[in-house]
């Protein structure tokens, strides 16, 4: 059972939303077999509930959010298949806080389509808007539908 984690800093903006993304369009595809989680590279928010930004555009997007922030521990790389950083910062603290380069770590922008040449962040939501949140739905949606799609072709 492929299992997932979604990694950003403090782990009440992207990842969870991230985590809720995933975790709907493996139940709206009919994909069993799959679990997630998310957490954070910082400690600031562990215990809390998802900034209300993120609840709210999970909710207008009909995607149910129930998370609780943790921090990333070292042993997160050998408990999880895929590991996918939100950002390139939070990619390098992976690798500070594991002591070595996970082969499963990746930027979650590797599977946007959208992209062009090397994969970008997931720009950071928390200091602007809900615009920014409406943002980074668009973006973990598509790259996660297509994580998902190869994930598929691979199994034949």
């Amino acid at each position: 059972m492929p299992k997932v984690l979604f990694v950003c800093l403090g782990n009440i903006c992207r990842s969870p939303l991230a985590e809720a993304i995933f975790d709907h369009q493996c139940q709206s595809k009919g994909l069993t077999g799959y679990s997630s989680d998310s957490a954070g590279t910082g400690a600031y928010h562990i215990g809390q509930q998802p900034d209300h930004r993120t609840i709210k555009v999970a909710n207008d997007n009909h995607i149910p959010i129930d998370h609780r922030a943790r921090k990333f521990e070292p042993e997160d790389c050998d408990e999880f298949d895929f590991i996918f950083a939100m950002d390139q910062s939070n990619f390098e603290d992976i690798i500070s806080i594991s002591g070595y380069r996970p082969k499963h770590l990746h930027l979650l922008r590797e599977f946007d389509s959208n992209q062009k040449g090397s994969p970008a962040d997931v720009p950071d939501p928390y200091y602007g808007g809900i615009d920014g949140f409406t943002n980074i739905y668009k973006i973990m949606s598509e790259a996660i539908d297509n994580f998902l799609t190869s994930q598929q072709a691979q199994k034949g």
